[in-house]
């Protein structure tokens, strides 16, 4: 008896299977369809992906080479290049290089490139810092120290990653403007935080050396 209302159930689950897939083959059908296509497309997307990231190393590989070898323009060129067209990651690091190579051949158009890298939401703020350092020290000798001021100040707070160089040249700017006050100032931030380096302590020391002294009152 239990083997007859076995095989009774399963008769009738077989039934209700071909109900439901003379009903809804179609739409079944199409749902696998989508899926796997959905998964093939996810899955060409990362190869495609990985190719181009391969395309962009090779790249900037080869545009580094033509920068050790001094030649500058073509450098910059490619890193120009690579910039505009290359996955994320390798697109901000081209603009970087492309702005370093525009040094050696126009120092102020390497200003406007790292001015607008540090403008760029779409660069982390650690590349942001560089950018602003690096155009810093290119107008160390010809900006007023407020300008500088203006540009370094966020990339010299505490624990951002270029604070030692952004404060020295803050230091070194408010000196060359005979403004002690300003010069102490970031010369004793320099020598409170524990984690400056210490060739650039000892350079702070003897800058400090250099101020005059303050009135005791």
């Amino acid at each position: 008896m239990t083997e007859l209302f076995s095989e009774i159930d399963d008769e009738l689950r077989r039934e209700k299977v071909q109900k439901v897939w003379s009903r809804y083959s179609g739409l079944i059908i199409a749902a696998a369809v989508v899926i796997i296509a959905a998964v093939g497309g996810w899955r060409g997307y990362q190869y495609l992906q990985a190719q181009k990231a391969a395309e962009a190393g090779a790249a900037f590989e080869a545009a580094a080479v033509l920068a050790d070898q001094n030649k500058h323009a073509e450098a910059e060129a490619a890193f120009t290049k690579l910039a505009a067209a290359a996955p994320p990651g390798y697109r901000n690091l081209s603009r970087l290089r492309a702005a370093a190579e525009a040094v050696k051949r126009d120092p102020k158009e390497a200003v406007k490139l790292y001015d607008a890298i540090a403008a760029d939401s779409g660069f982390s703020g650690v590349e942001r810092d560089l950018a602003r350092v690096r155009a810093a020290g290119l107008l160390l000798d010809t900006e007023t120290y407020n300008n500088m001021l203006q540009r370094l100040e966020p990339a010299a707070a505490p624990e951002a990653a270029f604070r030692h160089t952004a404060r020295e040249l803050l230091a070194l700017s408010a000196w060359r403007a005979n403004d002690a006050t300003a010069a102490r100032k970031w010369l004793d931030v320099i020598s409170e935080d524990g984690q400056t380096p210490s060739g650039l302590r000892s350079r702070a020391e003897a800058l400090q050396a250099l101020l005059p002294r303050v009135a005791k009152s």
